[in-house]
């Protein structure tokens, strides 16, 4: 074992334990012990250590999951960003790539190869927790999900074996790790994906609008989304303006979309409905036909999501009509508990049926709401504020993304029943003792959903 293991009370426990969380509300959790692995050998030698001390195993890829999944009470938790691997294969167009590294890292090489992948708008997201979960990347809606891209993984199993998954070897595992997220039963330790050519003309058009006009835009966006070229990315955001948008800083409503086209024309003509939306004329300001790239995409996507912050964070997946959903909707996109806080609505159809993976739920609108703060005093207020938002949601839900969930707070369904019952499945064969962490879940919280989808059942 090269890596690092610190034993809880040790000197440097607490950074390896916390350091690399993106959230700054940190659960109070703790694990017996903590790996810092630099290879893969350390991740098979991990393994086998928490099977002869007889603990449980938890894993963190980039740290970025909301509920801090990776933190568990009395686990060896294997933290893998000491691996760092890209090794693209150009013929192949495949790219070889460790869970820890994050979308804007890897696209940060592949766009210098004209090449990119769909990973986390985020740039700080690490791409094993961002697959594993189905990984809702750039123009997800067009393209389909990132982990459509997951040719094959290597893994380390709960018996402490390495192997290699794709359709031909261990497919049930491949299946499993396109979508079941913290409760995969392995520890990723390369994924090998697909790449696509970067697209030619990256375009933006938004348009900021009072959030008094939600109603009148929100009506029309949910009749002409469906609509779209399969090319853009559309996505409304409920923000304060906070003074650099127009001389208010009430709550605006931008309306964004965002064409992969491969010429400018293409470009101009995807886009070119957003010019008609009839609340148009009311804009408080619109950016029309922007040429942009990834990296600048990046920039934005980190300016939302700023670190040294405390997040709460839930999401439903939504097929209610325009008349039943946008009143529902409505507070959560002109009442924000605090100046950097949003709500997003993506729109995602025309749906594509979804391959033969563990991801088995989607519907036609995404929604989203990202309360951030700074002080712990504000803790009780801002999760108020959200859980009240995801009461009134949640009578039209389908259920729920893993990606922005936080089961501690909300358990729901995010799985098929079939689907369900086929991970469990998958789960006691590769690991029959329960050695690999579940979902995370707090026993006293009730869960209002069918047995087959209950997380840890």
């Amino acid at each position: 074992m090269q890596g690092c293991l610190f034993w809880r009370g040790e000197s440097g426990y607490e950074e390896a334990r916390c350091g690399r969380i993106f959230n700054g509300r940190r659960p109070e959790r703790y694990p017996a012990a903590i790996l810092l692995a630099t290879s893969e050998d350390d991740v098979v030698a991990g393994v086998r250590l928490a099977r002869a001390h007889g603990l449980k195993v938890s894993v963190r890829a980039g740290g970025h999951s909301w509920a801090a999944w990776s933190l568990r009470d009395e686990a060896l938790l294997i933290d893998l960003g000491g691996l760092r691997q890209i090794e693209l294969d150009r013929e192949a167009g495949i790219v070889r790539v460790s869970p820890a590294v994050t979308g804007s890292e890897l696209n940060g090489l592949l766009t210098q190869q004209g090449l990119m992948f769909p990973g986390g708008h985020c740039p700080d997201v690490g791409l094993g927790g961002f697959l594993l979960q189905g990984g809702m990347g750039w123009n997800c809606r067009g393209w389909g999900w990132a982990c459509q891209r997951v040719m094959a993984i290597d893994a380390v199993t709960a018996d402490g074996e390495l192997v290699h998954a794709d359709e031909e070897h261990h497919p049930d595992l491949l299946w499993a790790a396109r979508g079941a997220g913290p409760g995969f039963f392995a520890i990723v330790t390369r994924f090998y994906l697909r790449v696509r050519p970067l697209p030619g003309a990256l375009t933006r058009s938004s348009f900021f609008y009072p959030a008094a006009l939600f109603d009148e835009v929100m009506g029309w966006l949910y009749e002409e989304h469906p609509r779209l070229a399969p090319s853009v990315e559309v996505v409304a955001v409920g923000m304060g303006s906070g003074g650099d948008l127009t001389a208010s800083a009430a709550p605006v409503l931008l309306v964004q979309g965002l064409s992969f086209a491969e010429t400018p024309t293409e470009a101009r003509e995807a886009l070119a409905p957003f010019e008609r939306c009839p609340a148009r004329s009311r804009a408080l300001l619109e950016q029309v036909l922007v040429p942009t790239t990834l990296a600048a995409e990046y920039v934005e996507q980190r300016r939302a999501n700023p670190k040294e912050h405390r997040y709460a964070v839930d999401n439903a997946w939504l097929n209610a009509p325009a008349t039943t959903a946008i009143p529902a909707l409505r507070e959560a996109f002109v009442s924000l508990p605090t100046a950097q806080s949003f709500s997003l609505w993506f729109g995602m159809a025309p749906l594509h049926p979804l391959p033969d993976m563990a991801l088995s739920l989607q519907a036609d609108v995404y929604f989203a709401s990202y309360v951030i703060w700074k002080q712990p005093a504000d803790d009780a207020r801002c999760r108020r504020w959200l859980a009240e938002q995801m009461r009134r949601i949640e009578p039209l839900s389908e259920g729920l993304f893993l990606a922005d969930s936080d089961f501690t707070t909300r358990p729901a369904r995010f799985m098929d029943e079939s689907h369900w019952q086929r991970l469990q499945a998958v789960r006691a064969r590769y690991d029959p003792t329960g050695l690999f962490h579940s979902y995370l879940i707090n026993p006293e919280t009730p869960i209002n959903v069918n047995p087959w989808s209950q997380p840890g059942a």
